[in-house]
């Protein structure tokens, strides 16, 4: 499975880790469509094998607790959970 594309403005490069179950993570995948903010997303326990290796070690590099949602915006700005504003403030919305 790759990162799925939602199209939208240009804010950077957008990466939302997100878990298939999560209220919070469809939350917050919403709110960054409502924004209209291009960006893509991965559902981790939907992952196997050395894929899922592999995106649980990218998700921890940027969030040690591996919690979800984790949104990573430009490779430097780090949102762990559904933290409205603070999504708002880093995609610049």
């Amino acid at each position: 499975m790759t990162m799925q594309h939602v199209p939208g403005a240009d804010r950077g490069r957008v990466i939302l880790y997100a878990l298939s179950t999560c209220g919070w993570c469809a939350r917050t995948k919403d709110l960054l469509t409502d924004l209209g903010v291009g960006f893509s997303y991965i559902y981790v326990d939907l992952l196997t094998g050395e894929e899922r290796d592999r995106v649980v070690r990218e998700v921890e590099h940027w969030n040690p607790q591996l919690s979800f949602p984790t949104i990573v915006v430009n490779d430097s700005k780090v949102v762990v959970g559904f933290r409205e504003q603070e999504i708002r403030e880093a995609i610049g919305a």
